[in-house]
């Protein structure tokens, strides 16, 4: 903690040309004093902080010389330089701004000249021919254009070439993204690029005068002639649907800004856009210019998103204030709605639903300013009882609980817009003269509220607004227990946040109305029992769930809202507390009133906690509290004692002792969340006890002054922090005896977790800065054993969180005295990584890195390092020696993986009982995640490194796969070269092979008559093969290997080796051409790794292997996606083709699993799928949702039925990945279908895949199941809601229903 440095600020230097800077040289004088002189100096700094001191000093200079009447002939080559300056500096740049804040008060008299430089610089950069460097120069443009006068001045004079240079740009670089479609990196660039230009285009029409009077001139002149170009690209933008909707949106912004610019006379501007979008265009009445730019928006086959888009364009750049376009502004805002309700009903991309909910609340926004002095006709069309608001109400109604929360809120603002335009549409003098209760729109909309079930979520925001609108007055008359209905609701976690801010919004609402009618105070008794009343009695007897919600939504803003409520809430609950003081399963009036407290405190409601045990709770009530038989009760005391709103509020002694009588009997609280919150209150009281004791160590050192007491205190600041010392030392003397061999894990989670948060909120003392505790001097060599003794545990948490505490202690605490204790140490390690039990090899992942990073291994391994010294600097010197270390443990670790290797390749039984080979791999994956891959120092010595893991995860691989890929792997021992059982065990094995495929579907396996056996005869020659099958082990012991001990061994094995590729693909650099000497993996070794991942995802049937497979695969596409090498880059689509194919090829020799619900297959298409950019157009999911639906969908050829069921089974996969978000929703209605025609298919296995993808569907639509409750009312929405999201199941499922009651009919 401590007293934290402000983060300076990085600038970037500006650099000047060579030819400028020998010009400044020649034109400095002799005593510095000149322009010339002030510049030069300027760029001869490195820093670019410093340099804008120097730029701060050019006004003023010429200032003075302006005064002094002298004319410098040297400014005006320094104004050009200067116009230099600004240019080359990047968009982001602070120099940039303020250099051009500065030029903005140049003195009148250099104006013309700045001008004049500032435009000839400028032109240099238009006549740039660089696509490449084309972004640089729209930014300048750009920049110009925002609150600088110089750059306006000299985009104004060069309007002709800037608009030329803006036409020339974007359609080279639009060209150019066409080039190198596939290449998502670079076009992603590029798109950037266009949608700047057209951002800075729009910008320039809007900014610069002459645009307005355009239409008047001449049709000859090169500026119309620009336009022109320009509006031809915009309308190519906004149809062209492989661009990204940023584009085409920004595209329908600038082509109505270029019609408004450019269509005369302006009046006849709504009547073309309104013909525009209702897609009547009159071609022969239309100027010509207009049709060859605007052509393709005038046809009859426009498509939705370029509708939407025009809409778009149109609400934002017309000028809706005031009513300025008289009635054919109002016929147009009527037909943009009309369209809109059309398209809502046709589109089915969430991103273009989202865009339509916003130009929905847009629309109503722009109706609002019309309305304002509209005729007497709109507001008759937009009143409460017309239809437009009627179905606006119901685009309301059916999207106010769409999965999206930014649509959701979108909802919310047109709600609110509606009732804006009722009150507009509505007569002041009938409002006046009848009041609210004759306006039958809002009481109908009112009561149609009311009247919905709690669990709609759209009704908490719409009550909210009516709230604001009509006043709480008129709903509490309707619904005067409406405050205790919410309450009821909030022990039901989603809806917890609607309804407190819905509460909130009633409360609030209240308290004005009853303050502004009061004469006296009595008007709280009734807010009291109001709002007040009904919280007591659910903070008393309401669920677990529901007091947990109500204190931590609601009880805060009520506390907000009203402090003074909390002495008339204690009062009340300090008399209920005596009778019920609560029991196990109830918190009791002592539980409420804890909360209260606390929440209070934590407010900033009650000023310290003397205040509060002195004047509103006794002592015996805190300790009552701290071991009440309630967890929550418990944890709620604690927090009124840590929690405060001020960082540096003193701690009581009475705290101190209280927090140390807790920990007592709280440290073994077998609750997971219990112990977490107790782990996170006590960090917070150690960061107060660290944020006052700096306080306390100001006042010691200002006593010395004279100064009068700080009120904080009441005793010496020495006094308290020598109490503060020992209170965290009697804490840490607490915590290490909890430690003790045998304590249970919560304990031990809860200690380890607390000294870890010790020693990271008291660190080691730096500088000035002083702590008032340090755990390291507390820590001897006994407590250092009990932390080590902790990587024994068989709760890879506690390994953690020990592990954690001793890399944040000084390695001085770190007692290793003799060679022969890290010998030991690390031999222990390296015996844990082959065990035969899977946790010993997590202990020896942690230990080993320890010792890596404490710089605590036997001087022996430094044999295995050809480079014995590395030149570096003193602040690298830790990296180095954390990279040695770890570099000569993986070499280590290779080195006995390579022998055991090479063992299991004779047997994989003895293998498994004697060494299982995962540990190894273990701990050299653990190692790697420690290491920064991105920074090595020794990288000649890593290159043959990697290549021989790479080597050795493949070898082992091969040996393992085998079981793993076997159709029945639960139950199989492998055959060993070296076992008299090879003959049957060859049996098992030749009979069980042919399911390897995917013949069985088509035709039975009959056993030849000569490879029948009986039982007896299997027994007589395998002796207890059902049981266990004896080998001899590493150390010749003889023991017993189970099927199952084989398959551990070798489903792990595959899972450590995939998660090694993975992370080496994540973590390492990759070489960007052959000869690179920076990167350590080579393209041709991450195509083998990829070829790797794909032959196991689709062939293992060990779903424990194929998921952890999956795991690693994930880390590879996710590099490949970011991968600059476009032959990288391209490999998942080249994937995704392949395995699709063969899918639908439907060869019977295929290894593809069509049982265990296509084994690895899903895996292995969602991680290609996975790794697709979200924000670009996700091409490959919408291909390849085309190719599954239509595999998955029956047909009449037979043999179709294996790949539809994959087909099945991958798209089951596909809609339960959350990743695909929103992108998959387009796909439901088809799934459906799919799902449904499945039913009805003669094959069980199609049937099966069919009802799994079925139920899958069901909780995409309605979400999770959380409850057992078959008629949940979190999984439902109405039938409305339902069509108006899935239009296209609405005539496929009356379809089927007609054609089953016919059947039954029958």
């Amino acid at each position: 903690m401590g007293v934290k440095k402000k983060k300076e600020m990085q600038v970037t230097a500006l650099t000047i040309c060579h030819q400028d800077l020998e010009t400044l040289r020649s034109l400095a004088d002799v005593e510095g004093k000149n322009l010339a002189s002030l510049l030069l100096h300027c760029v001869q700094l490195t820093d670019g902080v410093s340099q804008i001191h120097y730029v701060k000093q050019i006004v003023p200079l010429l200032e003075k010389a302006d005064k002094n009447g002298a004319r410098d002939p040297t400014i005006g080559s320094c104004l050009g330089i200067l116009a230099g300056f600004y240019l080359s500096l990047s968009a982001k740049n602070p120099l940039k701004r303020v250099l051009a804040s500065s030029l903005n008060g140049l003195p009148e008299f250099f104006l013309t000249e700045a001008v004049q430089s500032f435009t000839s610089r400028l032109q240099e950069e238009l006549n740039t021919t660089d696509l490449y460097s084309y972004r640089k120069v729209i930014d300048n443009i750009s920049s110009c254009m925002e609150n600088f006068d110089l750059g306006r001045a000299g985009v104004n004079n060069l309007l002709k070439n800037v608009l030329h240079f803006l036409q020339k740009s974007l359609i080279e670089i639009a060209e150019e993204n066409r080039k190198f479609a596939g290449n998502h990196i670079v076009q992603t660039q590029l798109m950037n690029d266009l949608l700047v230009g057209t951002r800075v285009s729009v910008m320039l029409v809007q900014k610069i005068q002459d645009f307005q009077g355009i239409h008047l001139k001449a049709s000859t002149s090169p500026i119309w002639h620009n336009m022109c170009g320009l509006l031809s690209i915009f309308t190519k933008f906004l149809s062209d649907d492989d661009l990204l909707q940023t584009i085409q949106s920004t595209s329908g912004l600038a082509v109505i800004l270029f019609i408004k610019a450019m269509f005369h006379p302006p009046e006849k501007i709504p009547d073309l856009i309104s013909s525009l979008l209702l897609r009547s265009v009159d071609c022969a009445s239309m100027p010509d210019w207009f049709l060859n730019c605007c052509r393709s928006l005038c046809c009859t086959d426009v498509s939705q998103s370029t509708l939407l888009f025009l809409c778009q364009g149109t609400l934002t750049m017309l000028d809706w204030q005031n009513g300025s376009m008289g009635a054919s502004g109002e016929a147009l805002l009527l037909n943009i709605v009309h369209v809109l309700f059309t398209l809502s009903s046709q589109i089915k991309e969430s991103t273009l639903e989202l865009f339509l909910s916003r130009i929905l609340a847009s629309w109503a926004n722009s109706a609002i300013h019309v309305l304002e002095s509209s005729s007497p006709s709109l507001k008759d069309s937009l009143n409460g009882n017309s239809s437009v608001v009627g179905r606006l109400l119901e685009y309301v109604y059916t999207h106010w609980e769409h999965p999206l929360d930014a649509l959701r809120h979108q909802t919310k603002i047109i709600f609110r817009s509606i009732l804006h335009m009722h009150q507009l549409t509505t007569e002041k003098s009938d409002s006046e003269a009848s009041g609210l209760a004759a306006d039958r729109f809002i009481c109908d909309l009112t009561e149609n509220l009311l009247q919905l079930e709690w669990h709609v979520k759209g009704k908490y925001a719409c009550l909210g607004c009516l709230v604001d609108y009509i006043g709480i007055g008129h709903i509490l008359a309707l619904a005067k227990t409406i405050p205790s209905q919410i309450l009821e609701v909030m022990g039901d976690q989603s809806l917890v946040p609607y309804a407190s801010d819905l509460l909130e919004t009633m409360f609030r609402n209240h308290k004005s109305h009853l303050k502004s009618q009061a004469v006296d105070t009595t008007w709280i008794d009734e807010w009291h029992e109001t709002w007040v009343s009904p919280l007591l009695f659910i903070l008393c007897e309401g669920n677990l769930d529901q007091k947990s919600y109500v204190i931590d939504y609601y009880l805060p803003k009520l506390l907000n809202c009203s402090p003074e409520s909390l002495s008339y809430m204690v009062k009340i609950l300090q008399t209920s507390a005596d009778a019920n003081t609560g029991s196990f399963n109830s918190r009791g009036a002592l539980g409420a009133l804890m909360a209260c407290l606390r929440t209070a405190r934590a407010h900033g409601h009650l000023q310290s906690a003397t205040d509060a045990w002195r004047n509103l709770v006794s002592s015996a009530r805190i300790k009552q509290g701290l071991i009440h038989q309630h967890c929550q009760v418990r944890i709620d005391t604690l927090g009124l004692l840590c929690e405060s709103n001020r960082s540096t509020e003193m701690v009581s002694m009475e705290e101190m002792q209280w927090i140390e009588f807790f920990i007592t009997y709280n440290l073994n609280s077998q609750s997971p969340g219990v112990r977490q919150q107790i782990c996170s209150l006590l960090k917070k009281l150690f960061c107060r006890i660290q944020e006052s004791s700096q306080v306390l160590y100001k006042l010691e050192q200002s006593r010395s002054k004279h100064e009068p007491e700080n009120e904080l205190t009441t005793q010496p600041p020495s006094v308290s922090l020598q109490q503060y010392k020992n209170f965290m030392s009697s804490i840490c003397n607490r915590l290490f005896e909890a430690l003790f061999p045998g304590s249970s894990y919560p304990t031990r989670f809860s200690a380890l977790t607390i000294l870890g948060s010790i020693a990271e909120v008291f660190p080691v003392p730096e500088g000035q800065v002083q702590t008032v505790y340090q755990l390291s001097h507390d820590i001897d060599i006994s407590r250092f054993h009990t932390l080590m003794e902790c990587f024994t545990s068989t709760f890879e948490e506690v390994k953690i969180l020990a592990f954690d505490l001793l890399m944040k202690l000084p390695k001085t605490v770190v007692y290793f005295q003799d060679s022969e204790k890290l010998q030991g140490l690390f031999q222990a390690a390296l015996e844990l990584s082959s065990s035969t039990k899977p946790y010993d090899c997590v202990t020896a992942s942690y230990l080993l890195n320890f010792l890596i990073w404490q710089d605590a291994l036997p001087s022996s391994l430094s044999a295995y390092l050809k480079t014995q010294q590395t030149a570096c600097g003193a602040g690298d010197k830790s990296a180095i020696v954390v990279e040695r270390n770890t570099l000569m443990v993986i070499k280590c670790l290779l080195e006995n993986l390579e022998e055991e290797v090479s063992q299991a390749e004779n047997s994989l039984l003895q293998a498994a009982a004697s060494f299982p080979l995962y540990g190894r791999v273990h701990c050299i994956t653990g190692a790697l995640q420690r290491l920064s891959l991105n920074s090595l120092r020794l990288v000649s010595e890593w290159r043959p490194v990697v290549e021989k893991l790479l080597l050795m995860s493949y070898r082992l691989s091969a040996v393992v796969s085998p079981v793993i890929q076997s159709s029945s792997p639960e139950g199989l021992i492998p055959m060993d070269t070296d076992s008299e059982s090879a003959s049957r065990l060859q049996t098992i094995l030749s009979e069980i092979q042919p399911r390897d495929t995917n013949d069985y579907f088509t035709q039975a396996k009959i056993l030849k008559e000569r490879d029948s056996f009986d039982l007896e005869d299997l027994n007589a020659s395998v002796p207890n093969l059902s049981a266990s099958a004896e080998t001899t082990g590493k150390e010749r012991k003889t023991c017993d290997v189970t099927a199952q001990m084989v398959l551990v061994c070798c489903w792990r094995s595959m899972k450590e080796v995939a998660l090694l590729l993975g992370t080496l693909c994540q973590l390492l650099p990759m070489q960007s051409v052959p000869e690179s000497s920076n990167g350590l993996l080579t393209v041709e070794q991450v195509k083998e790794v990829g070829d790797y991942f794909k032959h196991h995802l689709l062939q293992s049937r060990h779903r424990g292997a194929f998921e952890l497979a999956y795991t690693g695969f994930v880390k590879l596409t996710e590099i490949l996606n970011r991968c600059p090498n476009v032959s990288l880059q391209k490999l998942p689509e080249q994937w995704l083709w392949n395995v699709l194919e063969e899918i639908k090829c439907s060869d019977p020799s295929s290894k593809l699993c069509a049982t265990r619900r296509s084994a690895g297959i899903p895996f292995y298409i969602q991680a290609l799928l996975a790794c697709e950019p979200k924000k670009g157009k996700m091409d490959l999911l919408k291909i390849t949702m085309k190719e599954l639906i239509t595999l998955a969908l029956p047909t009449d050829d037979s043999r179709s039925t294996v790949p539809q069921v994959h087909a099945l089974n991958i798209l089951r996969a596909l809609f339960r990945d959350t990743r695909l978000g929103e992108n998959i929703i387009p796909y439901v209605p088809d799934g459906a279908k799919a799902a449904i025609l499945g039913f009805t298919s003669p094959v069980w296995a199609v049937r099966n895949s069919s009802t799994l993808l079925f139920s899958t569907l069901i909780t995409r639509i309605f979400g999770v199941k959380r409850g057992k409750d078959e008629l949940s009312k979190k999984n439902r929405m109405t039938g409305s809601e339902f069509f108006s999201r899935f239009p296209e199941l609405y005539p496929f499922l009356l379809q089927q229903l007609e054609a089953v009651a016919n059947t039954v009919d029958r």
